[in-house]
């Protein structure tokens, strides 16, 4: 392997694995780690596990850890990752519904439910949240992944109001994309029926339609 070629598999991006192994035993070995931490992590919360709790548990060498993710960030960081997919995924498959503008106000209900629910099945996304949070490179993984989310809304929105200004529309996507992932976050420190009830208020207050941004 040349040196450049072994620098572009070492070099990873801040708050991500190191390098996507290849070989299916190497494979395994990556998702055993996730798995691991995940399960640490839910036991524990994200600031109190150690990369040492990993090793112990997955019976991986640090050595081997360390090939994958340089620090606890990039674990964190590659399954936050992987939960946003997942979020990308249902926002997608719910605004694909939006083909006139009372569209639009179901679509966006859909997915308040859909995150509500995806946090719910997966508590541990509480954890990886909020370490996303509290780390500077994570930050920017949550950043990006949210302006994604607004691209997704703003297409959708672009395609029943193709008049609508460029800049009202961006302003219009960030903002709800942004209310409804605090609502969620609000709503998973609720007990399951004050919940309900928050997002069911919170659903109220989403857009009917488009007319005052026309």
């Amino acid at each position: 392997m040349s040196r450049r070629k072994a620098a572009s598999v070492e070099v990873a991006l801040p708050g991500l694995a190191r390098l996507a192994p290849t070989q299916q035993r190497s494979r395994e070995r990556f998702e055993r780690i996730l798995a691991c931490a995940t399960e640490i992590m839910a036991e524990k919360g994200s600031e109190a596990f150690r990369m040492s709790d990993v090793v112990a548990r997955s019976g991986v060498a640090f050595g081997s850890l360390y090939q994958y993710f340089p620090d606890k960030a990039a674990i964190i960081g590659t399954l936050a990752e992987r939960h946003n997919a997942v979020g990308r995924d249902c926002v997608r498959r719910d605004l694909a519904a939006v083909t006139t503008a009372r569209d639009l106000h179901p679509a966006l209900c859909r997915i308040v439910d859909s995150y509500y629910e995806m946090f719910m099945r997966e508590p541990v996304m509480r954890d990886i949240w909020q370490a996303t949070q509290a780390d500077r490179a994570l930050q920017k993984l949550d950043a990006d992944d949210m302006a994604v989310l607004s691209g997704l809304l703003s297409d959708a929105v672009r395609r029943i109001a193709p008049d609508m200004p460029t800049a009202a529309l961006a302003t219009f996507s960030a903002l709800t994309m942004t209310l409804i992932a605090a609502a969620v976050r609000h709503a998973i420190t609720l007990p399951p029926r004050k919940a309900r009830q928050a997002l069911t208020q919170f659903k109220t207050m989403l857009p009917h339609d488009l007319a005052s941004l026309a």
